[in-house]
């Protein structure tokens, strides 16, 4: 997938807000192992008080302690106690800011990601929202606390324009963090492996 970039340059551009760093990494590869993702959709989580839909917003806990990291971190958390959902930390440390990356396009690996995701009725599906993208990366709970280029995982900022950048509301959160007031969701148009937005479902 041609060059990757400098880690200077990649470092540099994490340590920004979350909120400046999303629209960066749309059309960015992100690698783990064997199986490459071209990312089409992300959201932005501020940092720890600032922000009622991030896990950091009550504060530091053994959960959360990855985003608690130095930019480049990768936090890992369980949705539903199924969905493995990687998310990119971004800022300081202490910061406790992020970007969850929610879809994209496979790029590399398409018959490893065919294998780890076999409901996926088309290639554009197999990482359609961020479960989903876990799984057809090989997510683990194990990749929690790594850093980007540390290990088996990378990513390539992309090197031409990318098309027209969309914003939105999150998806999934529940209440006012989840409406206009908060358009932290970046997406590429076009694209068929953007997600369907949907207002988050109360849970008793």
């Amino acid at each position: 997938m041609g060059s990757s970039t400098p880690r200077d340059e990649l470092a540099e551009l994490l340590t920004r807000p979350a909120l400046e760093v999303g629209p960066r990494l749309l059309g960015s590869v992100f690698r783990v192992g064997d199986v490459a993702v071209r990312l089409t959709e992300v959201e932005a989580y501020h940092g720890q008080g600032q922000d009622p839909g991030s896990h950091a917003h009550r504060g530091r806990t053994p959960r959360t302690e990855s985003m608690f990291a130095e930019g480049g971190t990768l936090y890992v958390y369980l949705s539903y106690g199924i969905h493995r959902c990687v998310n990119i930390v971004c800022g300081p440390e202490g910061w406790a800011s992020g970007l969850l990356l929610r879809a994209g396009e496979v790029v590399e690996g398409v018959d490893v990601a065919r294998s780890r995701r076999p409901s996926a009725r088309s290639d554009a599906e197999l990482a359609k929202g961020p479960g989903r993208l876990g799984s057809a990366l090989g997510i683990g709970l194990d990749d929690d606390g790594s850093r980007l280029g540390d290990g088996r995982s990378s990513l390539e900022l992309p090197v031409a324009p990318i098309g027209q950048v969309l914003t939105g509301p999150r998806v999934g959160v529940s209440g006012r963090a989840g409406t206009d007031e908060f358009p932290w969701r970046f997406t590429l148009a076009g694209e068929p492996s953007v997600s369907t937005w949907r207002p988050a479902v109360r849970r008793g």
